[in-house]
């Protein structure tokens, strides 16, 4: 296996991951990207313990089982509520707009109700919703100015991760 797709599966195992702790997703997501991490040629018995979890199971398991699973691929899970964790979430959230899996106002509606303007690391992000919130329904040219502002945005922030402070990846 490539380590470009080791290091991308290790990074949305640390996204899903940082997603399940503030309720964004279900345990079982978590525990498809163990799956897809295993796939992808990362290994360690936490995470093939992980990996094995039943949908049912997910949910009851995946808060102990989680941890040292991370743990073993060099991965953090930050403490719930804390900056670290918050600005987490907020560069996952990037990560699934530029992976076409949130629109760019799904994405600034999230990142706002989330954290209001109060995570510096996404406070553009919020902004960008006030400013969809101000649009005229017919004002398709500033909608599309927006659009391409948070797109630009979010790439900023998924990209943010290669450094994240936490000397991790």
């Amino acid at each position: 296996m490539s380590s470009t797709s080791t290091e991308a599966a290790a990074r949305r195992l640390r996204d899903r991951a940082a997603l399940w702790s503030v309720g964004e997703i279900p345990a079982a997501d978590v525990v498809g990207a163990a799956c897809d991490a295993l796939v992808a040629g990362l290994d360690g018995p936490a995470l093939r313990i992980l990996a094995a979890c039943t949908r049912a199971e997910a949910d009851y398991d995946v808060h102990d089982l989680l941890p040292p699973a991370l743990d073993e691929q060099g991965l953090v899970l930050h403490p719930f509520g804390s900056v670290a964790a918050r600005e987490a979430v907020a560069r996952a959230l990037a990560g699934r707009a530029v992976a076409g899996e949130l629109t760019p106002g799904e994405l600034t509606f999230r990142i706002h109700q989330r954290f209001g303007h109060e995570l510096p690391l996404a406070a553009r992000l919020a902004e960008l919703d006030d400013e969809y919130a101000l649009l005229e329904h017919d004002d398709r040219s500033t909608a599309t100015r927006i659009d391409t502002e948070v797109t630009a945005e979010a790439h900023r922030l998924a990209n943010a991760d290669a450094d994240d402070g936490s000397g991790e990846r």
